[in-house]
C-alpha cells in the first residue's frame, strides 16, 4: 500500500513538471501549429479516400474527422517520442540520487509523465481540436457516456504509453545509448497504434494480433475508436478493458526488467 508521504512526493513530482512545461511556450506553440499542420494534411487525404469509396474502413467522413483531428490533439498527450531523461542519468551515473528518493524509480517516472501530460492536454490538445472543429464537420458522441469512457481511455492510454517508455529507458542499465531501441520502439508503436492511419485498414489477421499480441493499439487506435463509437459503447468498454489488462502486464514486466536492471548497477559498482 502506498503511503501518504510517497503521495505527496509523487504528486509534487507531477506539479513540478506540469510547471515545467509551462516554461516552454514557444516550443508549445510550434508544436500545436506542426500539428495542426499535419491535422489538415491527414484529414485531407483520409476525406479523399471516404469521398471515392463512400468511407474508410467502415469509418464514414465525420468520424475519419474526428479521428484524424482528436488525434493530432493526443499525440502530444500520449507522447510517443518524448525526451528521455532517465537514460542519460544511468550512463552518468546520477540515476542514483533517483534511487534515494523515497519513491520507487517507475512511481517517480510515472507522476512525472503525467504533469507533461496534463500540461499537453490543456495546450497541445486544444489548438489541433479547435482547429478541426472551426474547419470540419466532426462527428460528435451521440451518447455522454461516451465522453467519459473516452477521458478514461485516454487516462489509460498515457499510463501505457509511459510503461513503454519507461522500459524502453531501462535499456540503457544494459546499452547505455539507448537510440537504437528508441527508433524501433517509434517506428513500431507509431504504426501498430494507429499514428498514421485508422488500423482496420490493415489486414483482419494483422489487426487481431496487434490488438491482442502488443499494447500498441491502447496507445491511440483505442480511445479514438471510443470517441466516434465505433462498435457501440459495448465495444468500448471492450477497448478499455483491453487497455486496463495491458497496463498491469506493462507495469509488471517494468518491475521485473527493473530489478533486474538495478542489480545490473550495483553489479557495475553503482
Amino acid at each position: 500500500m502506498v503511503s501518504t508521504g510517497a503521495v505527496r512526493v509523487l504528486a509534487a513530482l507531477a506539479g513540478a513538471e506540469f510547471r515545467r512545461y509551462l516554461t516552454y511556450r514557444q516550443a508549445t506553440i510550434a508544436g500545436a501549429f506542426t500539428n495542426t499542420v499535419f491535422g489538415f494534411m491527414r484529414c485531407y487525404i483520409l476525406l479523399s479516400v471516404a469521398d471515392a469509396t463512400g468511407q474508410v474502413a467502415g469509418y464514414a467522413a465525420g468520424q475519419l474527422v474526428t479521428f484524424v483531428w482528436v488525434g493530432q490533439g493526443l499525440l502530444s498527450v500520449v507522447n510517443y517520442w518524448g525526451h528521455q531523461e532517465l537514460p542519460e542519468r544511468v550512463r552518468s551515473g546520477q540515476v542514483v540520487s533517483d534511487l534515494l528518493r523515497p519513491v520507487d524509480l517507475q512511481a517517480a517516472f510515472l507522476a512525472t509523465d503525467s504533469g507533461r501530460a496534463a500540461h499537453a492536454m490543456l495546450t497541445r490538445f486544444v489548438v489541433p481540436v479547435a482547429a478541426g472543429l472551426l474547419f470540419f464537420d466532426f462527428y460528435l458522441p451521440r451518447h455522454p457516456r461516451t465522453y467519459v469512457l473516452f477521458v478514461v481511455s485516454t487516462a489509460l492510454a498515457v499510463l501505457i504509453c509511459s510503461t513503454c517508455r519507461y522500459l524502453v529507458a531501462l535499456t540503457a542499465f544494459w546499452l547505455l545509448d539507448i537510440r537504437g531501441a528508441q527508433m524501433l520502439w517509434t517506428v513500431t508503436s507509431g504504426v501498430g497504434s494507429g499514428l498514421y492511419f485508422p488500423l482496420p485498414v490493415l489486414p483482419d489477421w494483422l489487426v487481431t494480433v496487434l490488438w491482442v499480441g502488443t499494447p500498441f493499439p491502447g496507445l491511440l487506435q483505442a480511445p479514438l475508436d471510443v470517441l466516434v463509437e465505433r462498435g457501440g459503447t459495448g465495444h468500448g468498454l471492450a477497448l478499455v478493458a483491453g487497455q486496463v489488462a495491458w497496463l498491469a502486464i506493462m507495469t509488471g514486466v517494468c518491475r521485473v526488467v527493473q530489478r533486474r536492471a538495478l542489480r545490473r548497477l550495483v553489479v557495475q559498482g553503482g
